[in-house]
């Protein structure tokens, strides 16, 4: 069905495309309209100590501001990141910021943490069923830094975040890779990174005391890195005992795409051409971590096959976005069952 209706939402424009898409899919999910979301088999896995029903989530992008997690939830995924969320609104950078490279299946992006801010965020979470009843779903929730909050000042922003989403967060993740937030990425810096993640961490222990629960941290991290620098991104997370690392995020290089038009324009590249550059930082952080904490693997799947290879590199769950922008929904149930028949 989705490859009939992909040529009228590629003929939006892809911001507006995304938009239309999630107020659709959100009153399809009112109307109960269930049906025309796959049957998804159960594959569940625990991983930080968290009980996921099957090994595919929604990466962070999709859904900001956490306004469609119950419809989201409806297409079968075994975890939701809503996010990147921030301190307080901001708009963004100037539209037109999305662009697709289709020959590629690939989505540049530098929307700059766009959202309402981490308090609209939560009413939204509170507002919705998927953590009620006694639910056993995992929900994460993204956190960053305003554009204008100085880089030295960085560690107050998440502080901010991390205090406000606790309670309502099964995991919380820290984005210090998106390249659309000036300097941002100067948080993964030996320095920089020690201490942000020292501070983080010291909160964390504060707030399970406080709210008489453990919430796990996970870092998102960017695939330009050098084998030097995830070996000792991957001490620091060590060192600092945190809960799970995300692999990766957009990346800054063209390569494959050069030839095709919009390849020059601002923002980080997803989809396929970022696979095989997200799976190398896997089989890296892998190697160093020797199965210290978890890896969640992202980055170019549009397929099954893809799902495994994140797996097999040293993935223990992985997420998708713009997989489902070129393959629509079907291919949520397609990788949960790619993964399944791996451990058969």
């Amino acid at each position: 069905m989705y490859s009939l209706l992909r040529p009228l939402i590629f003929a939006l424009d892809p911001e507006t495309a995304h938009q239309t898409a999630l107020d659709a899919l959100q009153t399809a999910h009112r109307f109960g309209l269930t049906t025309l979301c796959p049957n998804v088999p159960a594959a569940p896995r625990t991983v930080m100590g968290l009980s996921f029903p099957n090994p595919v989530g929604l990466a962070a992008g999709m859904d900001k501001n956490g306004a469609y997690i119950d419809a989201l939830a409806a297409l079968g995924f075994g975890f939701l990141e809503i996010g990147t969320t921030t301190p307080r609104p901001q708009p963004g950078n100037p539209r037109p910021r999305m662009f697709r490279l289709p020959e590629a299946q690939a989505i540049i992006n530098r929307l700059g943490f766009n959202n309402f801010g981490v308090d609209a965020l939560v009413r939204n979470v509170l507002n919705s069923q998927y953590l009620k009843n006694g639910s056993q779903k995992i929900l994460g929730i993204n956190i960053g830094k305003n554009f204008d909050t100085p880089i030295e000042k960085a560690a107050d922003d998440y502080l901010i975040c991390l205090r406000k989403v606790y309670a309502y967060a099964s995991y919380v993740t820290i984005n210090i890779s998106s390249p659309n937030t000036k300097n941002l990425r100067q948080l993964q810096g030996g320095d920089e990174l020690d201490a942000l993640l020292s501070t983080l961490k010291a909160e964390q222990e504060k707030l399970a005391e406080q709210h008489g629960k453990y919430v796990p941290l996970a870092v998102k991290i960017a695939p330009d890195l050098e084998q030097q620098q995830i070996q000792q991104i991957a001490g620091l997370l060590m060192q600092h005992r945190m809960d799970g690392v995300i692999a990766t995020n957009t990346t800054l290089s063209r390569a494959g795409t050069e030839q095709l038009p919009l390849h020059e324009q601002a923002g980080g590249l997803s989809g396929a051409p970022l696979r095989e550059k997200s799976t190398m930082v896997i089989r890296e952080l892998a190697a160093a971590l020797q199965s210290a904490l978890p890896i969640i693997g992202v980055g170019g799947i549009l397929s099954g096959a893809d799902a495994v290879e994140k797996i097999e590199a040293g993935a223990s769950l992985v997420q998708m976005y713009s997989g489902m922008v070129y393959r629509g929904t079907g291919l949520v149930s397609e990788c949960i069952s790619s993964i399944g028949n791996l451990a058969a």
